[in-house]
């Protein structure tokens, strides 16, 4: 037996009253968006942004990141059981009985924030592409958050290693130590957020829009398609697989990734918000103010 491994048996809820239990999962996903909104806030008065557009991009975030993750899980990883069955198409509406999928998330997200910036772009000088480079920098703390939730819930975590750093998670009744994956990609994703905070706070006038989003798809999802060699597989069907479903979701990422870098150096947008001068209307004659001829 490892004497360095952790012995890792922390109990998922904090608390329990009657039928409502919090846990540490709940406690760390809401920290990541208040942490987000606090973030984004910042670069909007830097940028010149009305601040009220937080809100509705807020809502917009939670709804797109809850839905397009509890469907992703359902379509990407379990299809035949949810649609299979009146009884299991009825769980999809029930997220707190486990089973969220990040690239599901992900997916929802880009299309809520195509919406968003449709809605408020164009009178606030900003695009699509300009959304999305703003937001990967807290949502890159905010999967930090998230797969902190997962530790807490003794979940998606690797096979057995002989590494100083292994993790015995007691409460699935493992009696070996095991990766501790959530804790890789947490790191990765702490990583990557401050790395693109630097960015933003020291080279935001040298980068070109599409930069951001490019560097955190690449370095996201290929960082979880790496992880995923370690981790154990999170369905049946997955054992039969040279690469798992994790694997093959996170390819697409990538090269998404890599196009928006393209994008960036082909358009060479400015990363920061530009607001063009706005020219006074002219006020129109009337024929009170016309002079006479005689």
């Amino acid at each position: 037996m490892n004497l360095l491994s952790v012995y890792w048996n922390l109990r998922p809820e904090i608390f329990r009253i009657g039928g409502f239990e919090l846990r540490w999962y709940s406690i760390l996903f809401v920290s990541g968006f208040i942490l987000g909104w606090f973030i984004v806030k910042r670069f909007f008065l830097r940028e010149k942004i009305d601040v009220a557009l937080l809100d509705p991009m807020l809502y917009m975030l939670l709804i797109c990141t809850i839905v397009g993750a509890r469907l992703g899980h359902c379509i990407f990883y379990q299809p035949d059981y949810y649609f299979g069955s009146w009884a299991g198409f009825w769980e999809i509406f029930q997220p707190w009985k486990g089973g969220l999928a990040s690239h599901g998330g992900t997916i929802a997200i880009l299309l809520g924030i195509w919406w968003y910036s449709n809605k408020y772009g164009r009178k606030y000088d900003f695009d699509y592409v300009w959304v999305l480079d703003h937001l990967v920098i807290p949502v890159a703390f905010a999967a930090c958050f998230i797969r902190l939730g997962n530790l807490c819930n003794s979940e998606i975590y690797g096979g057995p290693t002989e590494l100083p750093w292994g993790f015995i998670f007691a409460r699935n009744g493992e009696t070996v130590p095991c990766h501790p994956t959530q804790l890789y990609e947490g790191l990765t994703y702490l990583l990557l957020g401050f790395v693109l905070l630097w960015l933003y706070n020291h080279r935001l006038e040298k980068m070109y829009r599409g930069s951001f989003v490019g560097i955190f798809l690449i370095v996201c999802f290929g960082s979880r398609f790496l992880i995923e060699f370690v981790k154990n597989p999170q369905v049946a069907f997955e054992q039969d697989m040279v690469l798992n479903m994790g694997q093959l979701l996170s390819i697409p990422f990538v090269l998404l990734g890599i196009g928006f870098l393209v994008y960036a150096y082909i358009r060479r947008q400015p990363a920061m918000a530009v607001h063009p001068e706005k020219a006074p209307k002219k006020k129109e004659e009337t024929h009170y103010a016309r002079p006479v001829n005689h």
